[in-house]
């Protein structure tokens, strides 16, 4: 298991870190298997989505914003980000991803994102790879 760090700098942002998992994948003698992805923070989470066009990472903070939007919730009263809590909770702590000779199983447009939903802070992020047997 490897561990990323990443330290965002807003409130909500989605960083890239399809690199970072390319090269514990290369670093491993792993031909096929599965990278599993995950982050222990209760407003943070990893996606998988395009990142080509920097507009659809805003667009997708945009639409979360108005599904969950912040300040009308209970838990707001102790430290007012429950609005971070649902969507890490709806988006996900982990991805696992398929390897296939030696690569990511991504899609032409895809990237493998953390989505930070209470920053800024500095985040962990664990990454495990799984040989087939």
């Amino acid at each position: 298991m490897k561990q990323i760090t990443v330290s965002t700098s807003k409130r909500q942002e989605l960083v890239d870190i399809t690199d970072d998992v390319k090269k514990i994948v290369k670093s491993t003698s792993v031909k096929n298997g599965v990278c599993s992805i995950f982050t222990p923070h209760a407003t943070a989470a990893i996606m998988i989505n395009e990142n080509h066009d920097p507009k659809v990472c805003q667009d997708i903070i945009d639409c979360l914003n108005k599904l969950i939007p912040a300040g009308k919730w209970k838990h707001d009263r102790i430290d007012n980000n429950a609005d971070s809590h649902i969507k890490s909770s709806i988006v996900g702590c982990s991805q696992t991803i398929p390897i296939k000779d030696s690569k990511l199983m991504l899609g032409v447009w895809q990237a493998i994102m953390l989505a930070d939903f209470d920053g800024p802070r500095e985040r962990t992020i664990f990454v495990n790879i799984c040989e087939e047997k």
